[in-house]
C-alpha cells in the first residue's frame, strides 16, 4: 500500500472544515430580509485564510516538483539570483513565493504573506517574537497557528511548510549559508504566515483576496517566462500544454492554472471559484 505523505494527510483534514463551511454558505444558507446576499455571507479570516493556503500549497508542491524539479533534468537552471539582468535563469520555489508575496504587497487587497523559519537561508526569514513562539508550537504537533498580533491588530494565521520534494532537501541541506545540512523529505521546514487586518471578510472580499493571489502568481510566472526567451534557441524550452516530463517544455500560464484547479479538484474551494470569472 502507498503510504501518505505527512503534507497530504494535512490538507487532508484542514480542508474539511472549510469545505463544510463553504457548503453552507453557497448552498444552504437562508437568504436574510432585506440584506444583500453577497454582503451577509461572511467569512472568519481564519476560514479564508485556510483556503487561501490550500491554493498556495498546491501551487508551490507542482511549481517545485514538475518545474524545478523535472526541469534541471531537462537543462533549465533555477538560481536565487535569478531576477539580475545577468542571471538567466528561474526562480527556486522560496522566491517564487517571495515573488508572489512582493506582488500582493502592490495590490489593494490588504493581504500579506510570508515565508519563513527557525533555520533560514536569508537571515530576514528568521522568525521572531511571537511569530518564533507560534512557529515553535508548530514543531509540536505540526498544526496551523492561528492568532492576533498585539502589535499590528492584524489577524495571522501561520501554516506548516514542509519538504515536499528533492529539489526542497538537497538545495536547503547544499546551500553555501545552510545552517542546517540534514533536511529530510517531509520535514517541517518552515511556515507560511497569512496576515489580514479584519476578523472577517465577505464573500466578494474573499474572492478578491485569491484573485490577487493568482494575480501574484501570473506576474511572476510571466517573468521567469520572459528570462526563457533570453536562451539560446537550442536550448530554450517551447512554451505550450507540455511539462518538463515530457522534454525540454514549460507550460503556459493557462496549463498551470488548469492543473492547479485540477489538483484541487473535489473541494468545495473550487466550487467557490467555478462561480466567478477571475
Amino acid at each position: 500500500m502507498t503510504s501518505v505523505s505527512r503534507p497530504a494527510k494535512f490538507w487532508t483534514f484542514t480542508v474539511l472544515g472549510g469545505a463544510s463551511l463553504l457548503v453552507y454558505l453557497f448552498a444552504t444558507a437562508p437568504a436574510a430580509l432585506g440584506t444583500d446576499a453577497t454582503e451577509r455571507r461572511t467569512l472568519s479570516t481564519e476560514e479564508a485564510l485556510t483556503m487561501l493556503a490550500l491554493e498556495n500549497d498546491l501551487t508551490r508542491t507542482l511549481f517545485t516538483k514538475e518545474i524545478v524539479g523535472k526541469g534541471k533534468k531537462q537543462g533549465l537552471k533555477f538560481d536565487e539570483a535569478w531576477a539580475d539582468k545577468d542571471v538567466v535563469a528561474g526562480p527556486l520555489p522560496a522566491l517564487f513565493l517571495r515573488g508572489v508575496a512582493e506582488e500582493l504587497t502592490m495590490s489593494d487587497v490588504p493581504l500579506r504573506l510570508f515565508l519563513g523559519s527557525d533555520f533560514p537561508i536569508e537571515a530576514t526569514n528568521r522568525f521572531d517574537g511571537l511569530q518564533a513562539e507560534k512557529f515553535q508550537a508548530m514543531r509540536l504537533d505540526l498544526k496551523p497557528q492561528h492568532f492576533t498580533d498585539p502589535s499590528t491588530g492584524e489577524h495571522v494565521s501561520m501554516f506548516p511548510d514542509f519538504a515536499s520534494a528533492p529539489a526542497c532537501v538537497s538545495c536547503h541541506n547544499e546551500h553555501a549559508r545552510t545552517s542546517k545540512t540534514d533536511w529530510k523529505i517531509n520535514d517541517l521546514m518552515g511556515a507560511t504566515t497569512w496576515s489580514y487586518p479584519e476578523d472577517s471578510l465577505t464573500t466578494d472580499e474573499f474572492i478578491a483576496m485569491v484573485s490577487e493571489y493568482r494575480k501574484g502568481v501570473e506576474s511572476v510566472w510571466s517573468q521567469y517566462l520572459e528570462e526563457l526567451e533570453e536562451l539560446e534557441a537550442e536550448k530554450r524550452p517551447e512554451v505550450g500544454d507540455k511539462w518538463p516530463s515530457h522534454g525540454l517544455y514549460i507550460p503556459a500560464h493557462e496549463t498551470l492554472r488548469d492543473s492547479i484547479d485540477q489538483l484541487a479538484n473535489g473541494t468545495i474551494f473550487m466550487d467557490l471559484m467555478d462561480k466567478v470569472t477571475l
